[in-house]
């Protein structure tokens, strides 16, 4: 049996480390999946051809989240489709570790216009077609720098905070629409985002002190994160909403 109804879910930002990932392991448990992309299509495409190979329905769109028309326009296609029930946003700005205090105004209105704006964007497209299939699902990628905020991660933990802000208030105002929205709060993960930084930015003694933060002593696997994720998406979390797990290892204990 699947742990999804008939229809689509929709992995935006699909196309990254985390992303497919998380649309891969959807699929396997049971759902048809669009892959969003920005400008890569060549790995958007993989992931689809690998949901494909599992026996299911797979589509590819290149989104700008950040165009609300654009948007708009994206899920009505989606919905002419079939049933929108699942929406997981694992869009995320391509960000440097500086320092609140060298922060710049111009970095600071592209994380937020980027990635708080587009979930907003997202969800107002979005949540008619979930009304009107009879219910669904939010999952935000988020941050395990909420419950612990690790120095320079200002970029990434700001906008998260409103964005975790926007999906309790539609876990609460849209629950007797039986439409839930959860978060993920991601810990160091050794896909996506964080294979650019470990080249860049991470050291070898920020790395040993990243491992030693965490109740595991260990990174996480993206495959680990997207069980998480599926969960919150799939029926198995049906009395499951307005929640943030962590998936860090214990980071934040």
């Amino acid at each position: 049996m699947s742990d999804f109804p008939d229809g689509w879910a929709v992995v935006l930002g699909g196309s990254g480390g985390i992303g497919r990932a998380c649309a891969i392991r959807i699929a396997e448990c049971g759902a048809d999946v669009v892959v969003t992309y920005r400008s890569n299509r060549d790995k958007a495409e993989g992931a689809a051809e690998e949901i494909r190979a599992l026996g299911r329905r797979a589509l590819c769109a290149s989104v700008d989240v950040g165009d609300a028309d654009a948007v708009t326009a994206f899920f009505a296609g989606v919905a002419e489709r079939g049933r929108v029930h699942s929406v997981v946003y694992a869009v995320g700005s391509d960000i440097t570790q500086p320092r609140i205090a060298d922060v710049t105004a111009e970095q600071w209105r592209q994380v937020i216009d980027a990635d708080l704006n587009g979930l907003f964007h997202t969800v107002s497209a979005s949540l008619g077609h979930l009304r009107a299939g009879g219910g669904g699902s939010y999952v935000l990628l988020s941050s395990a720098g909420l419950g612990r905020f690790p120095p320079g991660d200002i970029l990434s933990v700001a906008p998260k905070a409103s964005m975790e802000a926007l999906l309790v208030g539609v876990a609460r105002e849209e629950g007797r629409n039986n439409i839930r929205a959860n978060s993920v709060g991601i810990g160091v993960i050794e896909a996506g985002i964080f294979e650019r930084l470990q080249e860049s930015e991470f050291s070898e003694k920020w790395m040993a002190a990243a491992r030693n933060n965490t109740a595991l002593k260990r990174f996480g696997s993206a495959r680990e994160l997207a069980d998480v994720v599926t969960f919150l998406a799939s029926s198995r979390a049906s009395y499951v909403t307005g929640q943030t797990i962590m998936v860090d290892g214990g980071y934040t204990l």
